[in-house]
């Protein structure tokens, strides 16, 4: 398996669906693992398919200060790039407390800390299905 920064939606075996379209789970893990290249804590996958018509996946992970926050969400909107893929639509970014990436099929999350704390949404969707990176022999 290649190195973490070296990873690209290729590196998932089954990556593409009918039409070479890229399959939402193999893309969440995807900004999983980069979220992970940049320190991201307590990353999970949550799978809302049957839940919401809004999005397949939301990715929540914290950050330690508004600085990391930051780097974390530009090192994903980076990497989604490379891969020919981008985030729509940005909000929280200025204040980096809560910066939410939509990328379509999957809905970014990235907080500070004590910002997830308060608004808990795991609790919130607690009922989905959660992928943690290390169900997918991540450290």
């Amino acid at each position: 398996m290649p190195r973490m920064r070296d990873l690209s939606f290729q590196d998932y075996e089954g990556l593409t669906g009918r039409g070479g379209k890229i399959k939402s789970r193999s893309k969440a893990l995807f900004i999983a693992k980069t979220a992970q290249d940049k320190k991201a804590q307590d990353i999970v996958i949550l799978d809302i398919r049957k839940a919401s018509g809004i999005t397949d996946f939301f990715i929540i992970c914290s950050g330690t200060s508004a600085r990391q926050v930051k780097a974390i969400s530009d090192h994903i909107i980076e990497r989604l790039k490379e891969q020919g893929q981008r985030a729509g639509h940005i909000e929280g970014y200025n204040h980096a407390l809560w910066v939410l990436l939509d990328c379509g099929d999957i809905v970014v999350h990235v907080f500070h800390a004590p910002v997830r704390d308060f608004y808990d949404l795991e609790r919130l969707w607690g009922d989905v299905p959660q992928i943690t990176l290390k169900d997918h022999g991540s450290k």
